[in-house]
């Protein structure tokens, strides 16, 4: 599996985990295995994991760093994919440009060029205070 696959498989799960309050990764992750829906390599895992051991630091980080917009106007999937992608960028070695790439990417796949745009610009200025 390629790291752009397992990236998209954690976008999923972490997408789906935002409709599944009650249920935790472990058991999103145990049924898709299950019904043969995904196949999630390590890779992947660690990336959910990321995002859900440090939820709060990297939701207040996307809310910082959103400009004329509310936390609340933001799309599921636009959600899904900054939170993937802020966790990357601010708990992993891989390169902020790449981070940033396969999210734009997981997001025209999944929404739309509008939606693309906003979160390319998000995790720009995200960046931009990490580095600070």
């Amino acid at each position: 599996m390629t790291r752009r696959e397992a990236r998209e498989i954690a976008f999923q799960i972490v997408f789906e985990k935002m409709f599944q309050h009650d249920i935790d990764i472990e058991e999103i992750i145990s049924v898709a295995k299950d019904a043969e829906i995904f196949e999630v390599d390590a890779f992947a895992q660690h990336l959910v994991q990321l995002v859900y051991e440090n939820l709060s630091a990297v939701d207040e980080l996307i809310d910082e760093n959103l400009v004329r917009w509310s936390a609340d106007r933001i799309s599921k999937v636009s959600r899904a994919v900054l939170r993937l992608s802020v966790a990357e960028i601010k708990y992993t070695d891989i390169p902020a440009a790449v981070a940033v790439n396969e999210a734009v990417e997981l997001t025209k796949k999944y929404s739309g060029k509008q939606d693309s745009s906003f979160v390319n610009g998000v995790l720009a200025s995200v960046i931009k205070k990490v580095r600070q």
